[in-house]
């Protein structure tokens, strides 16, 4: 992938070639607002979703990327196609923006942006090798004692990169087991979110999932819960605590690259009979359908070449 290329504030540069400064914002304060999409037959997965809620994250962080949300859109689409070249047949990759207020003067006024912003977005192949054994055994959800950063001092739907609390949340998670995954509470003791991704469990039937008050609405959620209601499931945004994940017949995470990740077991305890329930399966084969690709195979036909 060595002629990959990226787009960083107004060129096409070689990946390689593409370098910011030590004093961006994004290095000094992790000021940066970010959307991650995916592909699937190398198409584009909600494209315009994600730089619309990428426009929401800089309107409430005051950053203006001096570029209309066409001008964003072009460059992306233009960007995969340059691209495509680089990856194989039935290969799907990431396409990512991160977007800094740019140069950061120490001490000066946040609210005044004194150069242009610093735009980046490129593509990577979408690597699905760890998540591929879950899909059929399930993983096993931990809860760390890091907690989500309350929404009163900065709401989950802006999407960002200062996201040190999800990396020590995850550290905590695989210390207890390296192939876990974190089920992050709220300051109140409920489940907000997983560090990529949304929660999701099953009861009597029925879909249960945390309101987006302390988590991110992530369009893949959205998207869980599209194909749940056409396949006649009742689906309910609630407080979640704990005991409910650990009692619930079913639970699963949603998140771009992997569409649904059962889970089969929580803090040690099996889910149900600890495993994946026929809920989650009929969802798994419901995002299959709704992109023309069969998501299990691709993720397990990467794992067996690898």
């Amino acid at each position: 992938m060595a002629n990959r290329k990226v787009y960083i504030s107004g060129e096409i540069v070689p990946e390689e070639d593409a370098k910011i400064s030590i004093f961006d914002s994004a290095v000094l304060l992790g000021d940066t607002v970010t959307e991650s999409t995916r592909t699937f037959n190398y198409k584009p997965y909600k494209l315009d979703e994600h730089i619309d809620r990428l426009y929401k994250s800089f309107k409430l962080t005051r950053i203006d990327p001096q570029m209309s949300k066409k001008e964003m859109l072009d460059v992306s689409l233009n960007l995969l196609e340059i691209n495509k070249d680089e990856y194989g047949t039935n290969e799907d990759c990431w396409l990512v923006h991160n977007v800094s207020r740019g140069h950061s003067i120490t001490g000066g006024n946040p609210a005044l942006q004194v150069s242009k912003p610093t735009v980046m977005i490129y593509t990577q192949p979408m690597n699905l090798i760890l998540w591929a054994p879950f899909y059929t055994k399930g993983c096993h959800a931990v809860i760390p004692s890091t907690r989500m950063v309350p929404s009163q001092s900065l709401d989950a739907r802006i999407k960002n990169r200062s996201r040190l609390f999800y990396t020590l949340a995850e550290i905590e998670a695989k210390l207890v087991d390296p192939d876990a995954q974190s089920v992050i509470l709220d300051i109140h003791g409920n489940v907000a979110e997983n560090k990529g991704g949304n929660i999701f469990m099953v009861k009597s039937g029925k879909l249960l999932t945390p309101t987006t008050a302390n988590c991110l609405a992530g369009l893949t959620r959205d998207s869980t819960m599209e194909i749940a209601k056409s396949l006649g499931i009742e689906v309910i945004e609630a407080i979640i605590q704990p005991y409910d994940l650990v009692t619930a017949d079913e639970m699963f995470f949603t998140s771009t690259p992997y569409s649904i990740m059962p889970a089969t077991k929580l803090q040690g305890l099996d889910i149900a009979d600890g495993k994946v329930g026929p809920v989650t399966k009929k969802l798994i084969q419901g995002w299959s359908d709704r992109v023309g690709l069969d998501i299990v195979k691709q993720a397990q036909d990467q794992l067996n070449k690898s």
